[in-house]
């Protein structure tokens, strides 16, 4: 499984995301509906999650894709997320490059930073998938 920060991956690019943050998370949502990832595993992810906050805790959720829309605080959605998820025993990945999120991650859970899933997005893309 795949659990995105998405505040946290639409800002590690400045691409003028800060003038509509909700339209900046769209596109990043669609863009994870429409490529294949793969997992540094070499696993493909059968499921993928995405923590919206703020401004963009109300963008709809594209097919493919499961949207958790914090209430409050962000990093605590994701943080009880990925509580949840580990449950499930699935392999789990989280992408995010907070560091207090990193070391609030459950055990056995792998991280990525931003970096690495827009690599995998723009590789995607670069490869005629959409």
């Amino acid at each position: 499984m795949l659990l995105v920060d998405a505040a946290n991956v639409v800002g590690a690019r400045p691409d003028g995301w800060w003038r509509d943050r909700a339209g900046a998370t769209v596109r990043l949502l669609a863009r994870l509906a429409g490529a294949e990832l793969t997992a540094p595993d070499g696993s493909r992810f059968t499921q993928v999650f995405a923590v919206v906050e703020g401004r963009a805790r109300d963008v709809p959720a594209p097919d493919g894709i499961r949207v958790v829309r914090a209430e409050g605080s962000g990093d605590d959605a994701l943080a009880a997320s990925a509580e949840e998820l580990a449950e499930t025993r699935t392999p789990l990945l989280v992408v995010t490059a907070d560091r207090g999120l990193r070391a609030r991650r459950p055990a056995g859970a792998v991280v990525a930073g931003p970096g690495w899933l827009l690599g995998q997005l723009d590789a995607a893309e670069g490869s005629g998938a959409t």
